[in-house]
Parts: C-alpha cells; sequence; structure tokens
C-alpha cells in the first residue's frame, strides 16, 4: 500500500493515525489510516483485502507520495514472509565555516539544513540553500502548511519581498552566533511577544493542526494586505420570495437543499466579470490578473474551524449547476471528504456570517487573493419603496455586504463600486426564473 497522490500540488503527506493495526484483518476500500496534506486531512482506504502485516511508517511521519507505507498480504504471506523494509530515517547535515581570528570565533552557516523546532521539505530546503537564506531566516518566513510548516509556495513568495522591512512579531533573519568563552549568543534577540499570565482556574488547552494552520494564515495574511471594508445594503427581497417559491419543488426533485449561497456565487461571479480587477494577486510590485474564476465559501466544521472549498469556474455555471457544487462541496467539507486540489486556486473569496446571525463583518482576505465578501443575516426592515405612484415604506429583506480588499491594488473606489455592482444583481434578481 502506497501513499496516494491527493492532488496535482501536493507531493507528501503526514500520517495522523492509524485505523488498524498489524495483524489486523482489512477489507477493500476499508480505511486503513488517516492522512494530512497542508491543506486537508484524509481517509486512506485499502487497496485490496487481506492482513496488515507491516506498518512501515509512524504516526506524525511525514511520507513523500508515492512511497510503501504498510503491507497488506494473506494469511500465508503472514506465516511465511517477514518483511524487512523499514521506515526511512532522515538525517540532517551541517556544513560550517570558522573563521580563527584572535577575535572572538565567529561561526556562520553556510547551509540552511540545521537544527531547527519547525520541519523543512527537501524541497523548501534545496531552494532555501540556492537563494542563499540561512537557518534564522528561514524560521521566520510565515507558513500556510500543516502546523505552521513553510510550503514551496510560501518560500516562492517570500523571496520577491526578500530584504524589506520585517512583521513586528517575526524574528531577525541573521544567522551569526558569536562563541566567547564556550558560550553562544545569538548576535540579534527576537522580538519578544506579549507574557500571558495564568490564573487560578484557567484551562490551557493546545491548538489541533487545523487552528493552527488559520492562527498562521490569518496573521500573515494581516502582515501582507493592508485591509479597508466597505459596506453596502442590498435589498433581497426577491430572492427570499423565489426561494420560498422553489425550495420544497427543488428538494423533493434532486434531494438537496436549496440554499441562498449559489445564488450569492453567481451574483459574484457577474461582478467579477465586470470588474476584474478585484480578482488578482500581487507579487512583489507585480499584478496577477487572474484569467479564471475561482470563488471559495467558507465553510464551517463540526470542529469549529472553517475550511474553504473552492467552485472553479463559477462563471461558467448555471444557477442549477453552481448549487449541486455548493452542496457537494459542502457536505463533503463536514466530513473531511474534500481533496487538497478542492481548496486550491481560488480567486476570490464569499463567507456569510450571516450563518451564525451576524449582520456584517470584517472577513481577513485568504492569501494570495486580494478580496472578500461577507454577507449577514437577511432580516426583515421597514424600507423606503419607489413606486411610478410615489414613494411608500414596506416591509423588505435586507442584506449588509461587507467587503475586506487590499489596499496595495484596490483602491477605494474600486472596492465600493464592486461591492455595489453585486448587491445590484442580487436586488435584480428575476423573481419568476427557473432552476
Amino acid at each position: 500500500m502506497i501513499m496516494p497522490k491527493m492532488g496535482e500540488s501536493v507531493a507528501e503527506a503526514t500520517i495522523i493515525k492509524w485505523l488498524k493495526k498489524e495483524g489486523d484483518n482489512v477489507e477493500a476500500d476499508e480505511s486503513v489510516l488517516e492522512i494530512a496534506t497542508d491543506k486537508v486531512d484524509s481517509e486512506v482506504p485499502s487497496p485490496s483485502s487481506g492482513k496488515i502485516l507491516k506498518l512501515l511508517f509512524k504516526e506524525g511521519d511525514v511520507v513523500q507520495v508515492g512511497k510503501v507505507i504498510c503491507l497488506i498480504g494473506s494469511e500465508a504471506d503472514a506465516a511465511n514472509s517477514q518483511p524487512t523494509l523499514a521506515a526511512p530515517s532522515i538525517t540532517t547535515s551541517v556544513k560550517q565555516e570558522v573563521v580563527s581570528v584572535s577575535q572572538p570565533v565567529v561561526t556562520r552557516s553556510v547551509s540552511p539544513l540545521i537544527q531547527s523546532d519547525r520541519f523543512y521539505s527537501p524541497l523548501v530546503r534545496n531552494i532555501a540553500q540556492k537563494e542563499g537564506i540561512v537557518q534564522a531566516e528561514l524560521d521566520t518566513i510565515p507558513g500556510t502548511g500543516k502546523e505552521g510548516r513553510v510550503t514551496k509556495n510560501d518560500i516562492l513568495a517570500y523571496l520577491p519581498n526578500r530584504g524589506k522591512s520585517i512583521a513586528p512579531d517575526t524574528k531577525i533573519a541573521e544567522e551569526v552566533k558569536v562563541v566567547s568563552n564556550g558560550q553562544q549568543t545569538p548576535s540579534v534577540s527576537a522580538v519578544q511577544k506579549p507574557a500571558v499570565s495564568i490564573n487560578a482556574g484557567d484551562e490551557i488547552i493546545e491548538m489541533d493542526r487545523m487552528r493552527k494552520l488559520i492562527a498562521e494564515h490569518m496573521v500573515m495574511s494581516k502582515h501582507t494586505s493592508p485591509h479597508v471594508t466597505s459596506y453596502v445594503e442590498a435589498d433581497v427581497t426577491n430572492i427570499v420570495l423565489w426561494r420560498n417559491k422553489m425550495k420544497d419543488q427543488f428538494e423533493k426533485k434532486e434531494g438537496e437543499k436549496l440554499t441562498f449561497t449559489p445564488i450569492f456565487i453567481e451574483a459574484v461571479a457577474k461582478a467579477i466579470k465586470d470588474f476584474p480587477m478585484v480578482n488578482v494577486s500581487v507579487d512583489g510590485t507585480k499584478i496577477i490578473i487572474r484569467k479564471n474564476i475561482n470563488i471559495g465559501m467558507a465553510a464551517a466544521l463540526p470542529s469549529g474551524n472553517l475550511i474553504v472549498p473552492v467552485i472553479k469556474n463559477a462563471d461558467r455555471m448555471n444557477l442549477y449547476g453552481l448549487t449541486k457544487t455548493v452542496n457537494d462541496l459542502a457536505n463533503r467539507a463536514r466530513n473531511n471528504k474534500l481533496l487538497p486540489d478542492e481548496i486550491q486556486g481560488g480567486t476570490y473569496t464569499l463567507t456569510n456570517v450571516g450563518t451564525f446571525g451576524n449582520v456584517m463583518g470584517t472577513p481577513i482576505i485568504n492569501q494570495p487573493q486580494v478580496a472578500i465578501l461577507a454577507v449577514g443575516a437577511i432580516r426583515k426592515k421597514p424600507a423606503v419603496i419607489e413606486t411610478e405612484f410615489g414613494d411608500t415604506i414596506g416591509i423588505r429583506h435586507m442584506m449588509f455586504l461587507s467587503h475586506a480588499y487590499d489596499h496595495r491594488v484596490v483602491d477605494g473606489a474600486l472596492g465600493g463600486s464592486f461591492v455595489r455592482k453585486v448587491a445590484d444583481y442580487l436586488e435584480q434578481f428575476d423573481i419568476n426564473r427557473t432552476i
């Protein structure tokens, strides 16, 4: 049984938990272990029926795609063979230059391959060595991988901005140590984070892997992008009335719920067509205008964490296609069945804070995107209605849209005009349309 390929950009995975132990019987397609990539957790099924003869890696090991992770055989295999395969050991080498002078000895790292509290894949180490990034500098790069690990994309995104001002809570990137009287001391001390006091009755819990990932990603986003948020209130009465009319019919026919989310995504995709400069990424001083419109939708997990599956080419789908895709991704997200590629490649993100009863929010941009839209709770409110016979007061279904954007490349005029256009598409929804 080998470590499966979980997506185009996934080269390795971490074994979280073995669901079977040596000597256990297993059926074909029965789950044998849980693994985690940089983005998503998955269960790996057995390719055949048999007995677990040998587990070749331990829980917590990082394994390359294609590596043999366990041996499965028949009862005869178990009795007649003694597998000798063993999990490969990972060794780390250190190269140093020692300059002998009358002054205190200066030890300078030539390679970043020295001991560190963080795990770095061979690919990341090779890139760091090629670019002359020493260990202390490597340790300052924010990681979006498992438990804050630095991925290939992280280090490549860091290179164009290398040498610029350092974020307040990162360590100074300098690997020079002074040795005097047998003592080593860092030449530059790390920036200190606030001390946290523990009081009587306080409970301490460790963040899980996904919470650590989210925390790293959110801090990195705030350090990367100057956030600005624009707000618009939209009248979504036609959408509410249409959904009330169609939801029972749709559920009876398709066996699925008809939610507001695909309608919101449709409006966002249309607005991006009108304002393509919100569908971009920033690479140093370069702006990358995305050809495809891939809209991520933030989905809450049973654990309370969030994950963002991506609807690829959302502008090419009709409302029926969007509804089926949204439901499929949301259901598999709740059951940890998403593939890594299904949460990558997003160019814009939608989050529904109304799900939690919130009327608006100030969302954090999902890097390397430059904008994110939060939709609030739909509430009945008195509103002025303009008619050919004059203005009148009526009860309308109203909703706030909160559009956060990266002010490096999205100015207020663009950010504000975009969210206004989304509101226009929602307000112009045809109450007589079919799905």
